[in-house]
């Protein structure tokens, strides 16, 4: 049978049956069989793949079942597996890995006490003479033994008190091993593969926190490997791997010797450089770069060795600017990247004349950084980056912006002069008319300026200005400098805010770039943020503004998302604007969308006219979003400074929407049953009331009516969204309530009537209603004592709500009860529905904190359990009696005694504390599913 599975496994083409095989193969590995079966399978005669299965099941049973093998029989299971190994040794290189992970496994479940010097044993075993097994698959043997001992113990499950043990006892034994691995690489006769093999053995050994001295020898001897092209690479890895460990930094003195042997790389470093080796390139990178990042502070602190350490920095600048252009010619210089930021935090984090002395010597080093990483943002030549695939151009996207996070970052240990210097350069470049510069020089130093400007606070610079006056003298001949010009522009868009005067410099270029499809989301993005930052001394270049804007839309050169940015940036600009001067743009600007909508209102309904309708609808939603001409969301400082004087009238947006209602109902009588296209009308109001607040007052009874009649016929989530915000801002403005009112009481009516048909399938609409209660609780309670509001089914109506599978449905359900509750006393209707009813809520809480609901949600439940402790404390104390008396409620796992333990705890007097509310809801939940004290709930 055992036979039969691994041949499915193996052989057999049905995945079924691949499938059931594995599942029953697993299933044996386990058993107590296996401890029979794992050495017939070892048989000699056997193919590689049933040895293999032996193997794992014997390294399976020790690793996982260490306490089922009687002490006793530890020596022949040691013996076997020593026996087995040596036969292998000549034999399949995956079943010898196998066993010798088994052995390892026995060792560090039997070390130090049962077998006290378990690895000097193992070299002593291996180095005994057998003529029946070669030297050197002895050797290997035992090398792939020691290489898997201390991965194996990364990986083991030993207990937390037994892995410090048993880490120290192997990093004692090290003695054992280095001396061995010391002479394989000396002697002259070992042959490449077992030096490799050495060399891993190294690799594994260091993570095992060994003291950096001891390891000494074989570091050196691992830079001498660096020579041979065969053992570069795991030369390479073990270097690494030794300097790595965190314990490395208390031996200073070894890590001083590590930095000649390390720069003595140089040479073999340029010389791959010249002959594009990339791994060799990339290989001594990686050396130089541990030792520099992991060490800084350590070797920093040696001031005497100040001149060497520098040396290394240097060496890392080197590989920071290695020549090519990444990721096509070389992938090394993103490795040192790390190690810039690095080096900065230790510098500033010294005391201020230690600091004073490294700055003088480094910020030199940090200028020419900047000169590097901006010649390595360069694009290549067109005709070059034309042959790069898109995912090339991808990563060297991605690495740009790493090096743009890298100079923001060097910001703070050069300040302003690094400002300076980038644009004495600029003006260089610029005004030099007898070396013509390349774009790809231009574009990067203003890249570099970008990068600094979009999140330092330049206002206070002096270069700013003549940088303003520097850019309409670029000559721009390629996307890549348009794109970064116009994000310069919108960089600065702040700035310009204060030097109003220089808006003129820029604007006309980012109105030009409006026109180009292959700057879209640039040219958009800026004079949004132009329009936006700058609103109030836009009006001179408004009428300009819109007119480009509408030539750009109307020839549809953009996509929709930038579209929309395009209508948010108008709204911003026409803000600030007289009302009689919005109106009359508004008019030209939405004037062809209307006709378009009309004609669009008079067609059957198809998937083409429907995408149209939403893109309609969607730039009046955007435009109304930003077009506050009150000011709402301008900050204390500028409302101070430049706030126009109050608008009378109307407000245009109201005006607008006005026109265009009966347009919108045609609509809406048509697509009634979309929600995407109700989703979008109700978008342009909710986005119109959370603008204008008060303003949109005068909207309010026709929305309500037209609300009404939307959701009477077809219920939709988007419309009780829209219902939930009017309730909001409107709540306390008698005038304008009586509508609201009404709206809320057909809303509340026609989703119970839908909760009696079923609203299983609605759960969005379940949501929305419920947001919608807890805002009328907040904002306006008094609506629960209209006569014809049926609390009782409103309330049932949350209840069952609350056993929703959909998480953010129950959420609001909670919300909506953690609102009621408090209500009990003020309204007598609410509190009268909570005493005849509250067990049902209690109930259906239970049955959630016991299992019915998700575990991210407890804390929602247990508010409701907080806020009926607070506002109906002796209903909860009968009710909770009541509800744990039933067996196997809320769930079959917890005990009476756990159950009467938690109904205490709920009615103590910590029942004040939220905190502890939560914390007492948790552990029961954790009780009721059968999870406490288990690995899944230690994050929870």
């Amino acid at each position: 049978c055992l036979f039969q599975a691994l041949h499915q496994l193996y052989y057999d083409p049905n995945i079924e049956n691949k499938n059931l095989a594995q599942k029953w193969l697993m299933q044996a590995q386990v058993s107590p069989q296996a401890w029979h079966f794992s050495w017939l399978l070892l048989n000699m005669d056997k193919v590689p793949e049933i040895q293999y299965f032996g193997a794992s099941a014997l390294h399976i049973k020790i690793s996982r079942y260490w306490n089922d093998i009687p002490a006793d029989q530890y020596e022949s299971l040691k013996s076997q597996l020593f026996t087995q190994i040596t036969r292998f040794a000549s034999g399949s290189k995956i079943v010898l890995t196998r066993l010798c992970v088994a052995l390892a496994s026995l060792a560090l479940s039997m070390m130090p006490e049962a077998w006290p010097c378990a690895v000097a044993d193992m070299v002593r075993m291996f180095q005994a003479e057998d003529c029946n097994v070669d030297g050197r698959a002895r050797c290997l043997a035992l090398l792939e033994l020691l290489t898997v001992l201390p991965e194996e113990f990364q990986t083991s499950r030993l207990p937390q008190y037994r892995k410090g043990q048993v880490r120290s006892v192997l990093a004692q034994e090290c003695g054992s091993v280095f001396p061995l691995l010391e002479q394989l690489l000396q002697q002259q006769d070992s042959p490449g593969f077992i030096k490799q093999k050495v060399l891993k053995c190294f690799s594994s050994w260091v993570q095992l926190e060994i003291p950096l001295m001891d390891c000494e020898n074989l570091i050196q001897a691992a830079f001498t490997s660096l020579q041979d092209p065969e053992l570069f690479d795991t030369a390479v890895e073990a270097v690494v791997n030794a300097i790595s460990q965190p314990d490395a930094q208390r031996y200073v003195n070894t890590l001083l010797k590590l930095i000649p042997p390390v720069l003595g790389l140089q040479e073999q470093l340029r010389q791959a450089v010249q002959s594009g080796d990339m791994e060799t390139s990339h290989g001594i990178c990686r050396i130089a770069v541990a030792l520099g990042e992991n060490h800084s502070r350590a070797l920093l602190d040696q001031v005497e060795h100040w001149q060497s350490f520098l040396a290394l920095v240097n060496m890392i600048m080197f590989c920071t600017g290695i020549p090519g252009h990444y990721p096509v010619n070389e992938t090394t210089s993103s490795l040192t990247l790390t190690f810039w930021y690095t080096l900065q935090d230790d510098i500033l984090s010294f005391e201020p004349d230690k600091q004073a002395v490294y700055q003088q010597v480094y910020r030199p080093v940090y200028f020419q950084l900047v000169d590097v990483l901006l010649h390595k943002a360069q694009f290549p030549s067109d005709e070059e980056y034309g042959f790069w695939s898109s995912d090339e151009k991808e990563q060297f996207r991605i690495y740009r912006v790493d090096i743009s996070d890298t100079l923001m970052y060097v910001y703070e240990m050069l300040g302003a002069e690094l400002l300076s210097s980038l644009y004495d350069k600029l003006g260089r470049l610029l005004t030099n008319t007898e070396q013509p510069s390349t774009w790809q020089h231009t574009e990067a130093l203003l890249y570099g300026f970008q990068s600094i400007a979009e999140t330092i606070d330049v206002n206070y610079s002096d270069v700013v200005p003549g940088l303003i006056g520097l850019i309409p003298r670029i000559s721009i001949s390629n996307v890549q400098l348009a794109d970064t010009v116009m994000f310069t522009i919108g960089a600065l868009s702040e700035w310009l805010a204060d030097h109003p005067v220089m808006i003129n410099n820029v604007l006309p270029l980012v109105l030009q770039a409006l026109g180009n499809p292959e700057l879209s989301i640039s040219s958009v993005s800026t004079l949004k943020k132009i329009c936006r930052e700058c609103k109030y001394d836009l009006p001179p270049y408004a009428a300009n503004i819109v007119a480009v804007s509408q030539e750009v839309l109307m020839k549809q050169i953009h996509k929709t998302s930038q579209c929309m940015w395009l209508m948010q940036a108008l709204g911003f600009l026409l803000s600030a604007l007289q009302v009689e001067e919005i109106l009359k743009n508004l008019h030209s600007l939405i004037t062809p969308y209307i006709q378009q909508l009309e004609k669009l209102a008079d067609e059957t309904p198809n998937p083409s006219n429907k995408l149209a309708i939403i893109h309609i609808l969607g730039l009046l939603s955007n435009l109304f979003t930003t077009l506050d001409i009150s000011h709402h969301d301008d900050d204390h400082e500028s409302t101070e400074v430049k706030k126009l004087p109050v608008q009378q009238g109307p407000n245009p947006v109201v005006v607008v929407l006005q026109q265009v209602f009966q347009l919108i109902q045609k609509v809406l009588s048509k697509w009634l049953n979309d929600a995407q296209v109700v989703e979008s009308v109700c978008a342009i109001f909710e986005k119109s009331v959370k603008t204008l607040l008060d303003d949109f007052a005068p909207m309010v009874p026709q929305l309500c009516e037209m609300l009404g009649q939307m959701y009477s016929t077809i219920p939709q989530a988007s419309a009780i969204d829209l219902t939930r915000q009017l309730v909001h801002i409107f709540a306390h403005e008698p005038a304008h309530f009586p509508p609201i009112k009404a709206l809320f009481l057909l809303v509340t009516s026609v989703t119970l009537t839908l909760f009696q048909q079923g609203p299983r399938d609605h759960p969005d609409i379940v949501d929305s209603f419920m947001q919608l209660l807890a805002q009328a609780l907040k904002r306006k309670p008094d609506l629960f004592l209209c006569s014809n509001l049926d609390v009782k089914a409103v309330f049932q109506c949350g209840v069952l709500s609350l056993k929703f599978p959909e998480a953010p449905t129950v959420k609001a359900s909670c919300g909506f009860f953690t609102e009621l509750l408090p209500r009990c006393g003020e309204i007598a209707p609410v509190g009268q529905v909570v005493h005849e009813n509250g067990k049902v809520l209690l109930q259906a809480v239970l049955e959630g904190v016991g299992g019915q609901a998700s575990r991210s949600l407890m804390d929602h439940f247990a508010e409701i359990l907080f806020a009926l402790n607070k506002n109906c404390f002796s209903y909860l104390s009968i009710w909770i009696k009541e509800a744990m008396q039933q067996d196997g409620f809320p769930s079959a796992r917890v005990s009476p005694e756990q159950k009467e333990t938690f109904s205490q705890q709920i009615l103590s007097r910590e029942r004040v504390n939220k905190r502890r509310v939560k914390e007492m809801v948790k552990e029961f939940t954790l009780l009721c599913r059968g999870l406490h004290g288990t690995e899944y709930t230690a994050d929870y």
